[in-house]
């Protein structure tokens, strides 16, 4: 963070000094709501959770070095006391995001939020000092710490905005206004949360109505409910897409034989040829819609495709490809689900195994409401669809119901199996695999079936990254 005194913190914030010698001190190291991650010169906030109060380590985060303690309470310790914590936090992040230079780049969207947020960070780094979105810390308290990470250098600050309802984007943007503003998608996710896909898209489209008029819009062309917000925001538009009409758009997209998207990027200064080193067709869109934020800032499209090109995986279990030393490859994509990602999960197991044996190693999708059963029932059609070798479904109701349709589509028989937890998967495979099969872990994240694949890379010594 940039370096702040208590009192100019605690003016931010509304909050009062406790406990506090000399208010000229200044915070110069993180903003930290772990006790275990306080370093010297941290500020530490202090929430109250269902099991552990962040007030109750006030004195040993301070005697780590923590410079005070953003509290609800007086502690016994230097501390600037709020009404929220929460709250206050946001407000701090918003104080320091209107002291930086630095263009705030915000994204959404039902599927793909996080890789297309790695894709962006790698792209924009290459061009000047880039802070962005740890993992899925997406939300009102993740949003304003990654934001408060930002530095005197930092040029661009690119933050993943998550909703579970109306008026959350509304209020990330609060925060931390965006310049530059990315939908990816309207998609199922949460849709039991929502009501629906139009309120879905309601929420969603927050982020382009937040935009100034000098902004940007960048949006899907390929997607209906996306390319329609273009009407609810006062900056320009940039399309990304296959679409003829995108104004950043892929053409000749095609997959490598080990499942890895290759195309033509096109854009308004010219045209060049990306091959991505993500596994799966549905990162094209992803790769453009980075494109189109590098695009807008500046960068050249020969700059682009090679950091396209070159652009890795940060973000743990999002297809996540390692091949075992005796030969079986392990795909954990179990961070989360849904039932785009799911489809296009499996479609890339199939490009990748093609000539092996695949195994789907599926789980519940959550937060599907009432479209629950037509979406697991159609996962487990579209596996014998696609000629996926073998469906694992696994856990309760849910993933009877994806057996179930994968039954009623190919009368598969043995080839479709309900398990009932992750160690019953793990046994199953242990004892069926063989070398050269491909596996794709994927659930959402309440299921934990990571630890599928964790147990069937631990099995043989020796695993590479694909």
């Amino acid at each position: 963070m940039i370096a702040l005194s208590l009192a100019e913190i605690a003016s931010a914030v509304g909050g009062q000094t406790y406990d506090i010698p000399d208010p000229e001190v200044r915070v110069t190291g993180p903003v930290v709501i772990d006790s275990r991650k306080v370093e010297p010169g941290s500020l530490f906030a202090a929430f109250v959770g269902e099991r552990v109060d962040g007030h109750d380590y006030a004195r040993e985060v301070v005697d780590k070095g923590a410079v005070a303690v953003l509290a609800s309470r007086p502690v016994g310790a230097p501390a600037i006391v709020v009404d929220d914590v929460q709250a206050a936090l946001g407000a701090l992040a918003r104080h320091v995001v209107a002291r930086l230079g630095a263009t705030l780049v915000g994204l959404t969207g039902s599927a793909g939020k996080t890789s297309t947020k790695d894709l962006i960070a790698q792209v924009l780094r290459r061009k000047a000092d880039t802070v962005f979105t740890p993992g899925s810390f997406n939300n009102e308290i993740g949003l304003p710490l990654t934001a408060l990470t930002a530095t005197d250098e930092t040029q661009f600050l690119v933050l993943e905005m998550g909703a579970r309802g109306i008026g959350h984007i509304t209020y990330l943007t609060g925060l931390t206004p965006p310049k530059v503003g990315v939908v990816l998608n309207v998609g199922t996710a949460h849709i039991g949360e929502f009501g629906g896909r139009e309120q879905i898209a309601v929420a969603k489209g927050e982020l382009v109505e937040s935009l100034p008029a000098d902004g940007t819009a960048i949006l899907n062309a390929d997607d209906p409910l996306v390319r329609a917000m273009a009407s609810r925001t006062k900056a320009k538009v940039l399309f990304f897409g296959e679409a003829d009409s995108a104004d950043i758009r892929a053409e000749n997209v095609r997959l490598t034989e080990t499942g890895q998207p290759a195309f033509s990027l096109h854009t308004p200064s010219g045209c060049s040829d990306v091959t991505l080193r993500l596994y799966g067709e549905h990162h094209v869109s992803n790769a453009l819609a980075a494109a189109a934020v590098a695009h807008d800032l500046g960068m050249s499209v020969e700059e682009i495709a090679l950091a396209l090109s070159e652009a890795g995986n940060l973000s743990r279990w999002r297809m996540e490809v390692t091949e075992r030393s005796d030969g079986v490859t392990i795909v954990n994509d179990a961070y989360n689900a849904n039932p785009e990602s799911m489809r296009a999960a499996l479609r890339a197991l199939v490009a990748m195994g093609k000539g092996r044996r695949t195994w789907a190693v599926l789980g519940q999708m959550a937060e599907l409401g009432d479209e629950s059963l037509t979406e697991h029932d159609a996962v487990g059609r579209l596996a014998v669809r696609l000629n996926v070798s073998k469906l694992v479904a696994v856990g309760g109701r849910e993933a009877s119901w994806m057996q179930l349709g994968a039954y009623n589509e190919g009368s598969w028989g043995e080839e479709s199996v309900h398990v009932s937890d992750a160690q019953a998967a793990i046994d199953l495979l242990r004892s069926e695999l063989r070398p050269g099969d491909v596996v794709l872990v994927k659930a959402s994240r309440s299921v934990g079936l990571e630890s599928v694949a964790q147990a069937l890379l631990a099995d043989v010594q020796g695993g590479v990254d694909a």
